[in-house]
């Protein structure tokens, strides 16, 4: 193959994603400079976060350029290389973008790291990816949830709120997800076996919580931010941590989202709300990757992938973060996987 099909980024976005922020780009497949390797790219991962890399607000990394590739994160293959720790049929993970090929030194926002031979490549983005690995340090370093405690998590279908929940659970925990339909509540509570799940779109979310969570809330794991964030506030425990994850509630909102109206609860109840990104844990991957790969082993950790055909399907499906039409981690599939 000789054309390297891209998406640019063509306009910020104002309001829900409508796809006419993405303009579609065929370029020349690039070759290796000293000290470069080539990827084709295989899946790329869809993620909440990338709706704020295509503002230009004040971010904790630098906005996608006006023309640039769309920033993603993906898994692929070593197909060329001229760099003395990568060779070609290595799989590697990293942020190559919305692109068929990326050319790369290995650094970056997230730096491209080697996966073991055989590795299963969904696997690698969901549960033992960037959201998985999210998960695990905002469960067991920000929230410390204690055998016995009663943990709260929003978005609890999605690709970090499934492995939160779980964790929460190997931990000895009370779970309780909230999600968006009958369906994925049942998913929760029988495949992955949270305690109680509630469809946040038809409950009478303070009610449900307070009949799931008897005790009240220690520990809060917040994907959404908005309503839930405070509702939850009034029901939490003397102590309680609140793990602030992300916020898609307001990430499409053309106003500023209001803050919390009852966040005087926090020192009512001498509780901590902490926010933080995962790249501050880049040191400690490798001993999340063990524990989760252990657990998955043993059967206590499960994933779930939805995945869609095409990178010309990446805008709409970038699209199903916002309208809660995936299950798990949301991926693309850009190219077959290596044989």
């Amino acid at each position: 193959m000789t054309t390297n099909h891209q998406w640019l980024l063509a306009a910020r976005p104002s309001g829900m994603i409508t796809g006419d922020e993405f303009k579609w780009n065929e370029a020349p497949v690039p070759e290796p400079g000293p000290g470069q390797f080539v990827v084709r790219v295989v899946y790329v991962s869809l993620d909440p976060a990338m709706r704020g890399w295509m503002t230009d607000r004040r971010s904790y990394v630098p906005p996608v350029g006006i023309g640039e590739v769309m920033r993603a994160g993906g898994v692929g293959e070593v197909v060329a290389s001229n760099h003395p720790g990568y060779a070609a049929g290595d799989l590697v993970t990293g942020t190559p973008g919305w692109q068929e090929y990326a050319v790369t030194d290995g650094s970056g926002m997230m730096p491209m790291r080697k996966l073991a031979p055989g590795t299963d490549l969904k696997t690698s983005m969901g549960v033992l990816g960037g959201t998985g690995l999210t998960a695990y340090f905002g469960v067991l370093d920000v929230g410390q949830p204690k055998p016995g405690e009663t943990v709260v998590v929003s978005g609890a279908a999605g690709a970090t709120g499934s492995v939160a929940g779980q964790i929460a659970k190997i931990q000895g925990c009370r779970v309780v997800g909230l999600a968006g339909s009958d369906e994925k509540c049942a998913w929760l509570t029988g495949e992955l076996g949270f305690d109680a799940a509630i469809n946040y779109k038809t409950a009478n979310i303070a009610r449900a919580l307070h009949e799931a969570c008897p005790k009240g809330i220690d520990v809060y794991f917040d994907n959404v931010g908005g309503e839930i964030l405070n509702t939850v506030l009034a029901q939490i425990n003397l102590r309680a941590r609140l793990v602030i994850c992300g916020g898609i509630s307001g990430y499409n909102a053309v106003e500023p989202m209001p803050g919390p109206s009852n966040y005087m609860q926090l020192v009512v109840m001498r509780a901590r709300m902490e926010g933080f990104l995962v790249s501050d844990y880049a040191s400690r991957f490798g001993e999340a990757i063990t524990a989760m790969s252990q657990w998955i082993a043993e059967g206590k950790l499960k994933s779930a992938e939805t995945v869609v055909q095409g990178l010309e399907n990446a805008p709409k499906a970038f699209r199903m973060l916002f309208e809660g039409g995936n299950t798990g981690k949301l991926l693309v599939q850009v190219g077959p996987e290596p044989r």
